[in-house]
């Protein structure tokens, strides 16, 4: 005969089997997963193409190729797809990244820098500096609207910091 204390034991050990095998089979997908990102990484490391430095908001960031999927504003510092490269002839070269406190706000304090701060970019072995020339913020829209008015410029991009609503934009002329 089964009492009603053998059928809550068994409905209870069932459930906690049930539980068991459920975080076994997470946790094998989870190291599986984990592998499989490890692998992703090794040519990743041969996507760096150079570094951004701040060094007045204590900033040192790796910079990906536009193509690389570690380029996104998610992990890292963004390059823009819509940007030229500081070894042109010609260049303007755009970088987002979050603002806040998450742990992928690396522009967190970007709000800090002030007309005259430097900027260094490392791009492939060589080092570009950068002065602020000018800084303002704009209605979030998808897009930022720059003046060209420098043969190599560097826009760092970023969410306002006290105004929801609006994107802080920091252009920068080469020095």
């Amino acid at each position: 005969m089964v009492t009603k204390e053998k059928c809550y034991s068994l409905v209870i050990l069932t459930l906690y089997l049930a539980a068991c095998f459920t975080i076994f089979n997470s946790t094998k997908t989870e190291s599986i997963n984990t592998k499989l990102n490890e692998k992703r990484t090794i040519p990743i490391e041969n996507d760096i193409i150079g570094k951004i430095t701040i060094d007045k908001i204590h900033l040192q960031k790796p910079l990906y190729k536009i193509e690389s999927k570690k380029n996104n504003v998610e992990e890292n510092v963004t390059i823009l797809k819509e940007s030229t490269f500081p070894n042109k002839k010609e260049s303007i070269l755009f970088i987002a990244a979050h603002s806040g406190s998450s742990n992928i706000s690396y522009f967190e304090h970007l709000n800090k820098l002030e007309k005259n701060d430097i900027i260094k970019i490392k791009f492939l072995n060589k080092e570009y500096f950068y002065q602020v020339a000018s800084i303002w913020e704009e209605n979030k829209s998808g897009h930022i609207h720059i003046n060209k008015q420098y043969e190599k410029q560097l826009i760092l991009t970023t969410c306002s910091p006290t105004h929801k609503d609006k994107q802080l934009i920091i252009s920068s002329k080469l020095i």
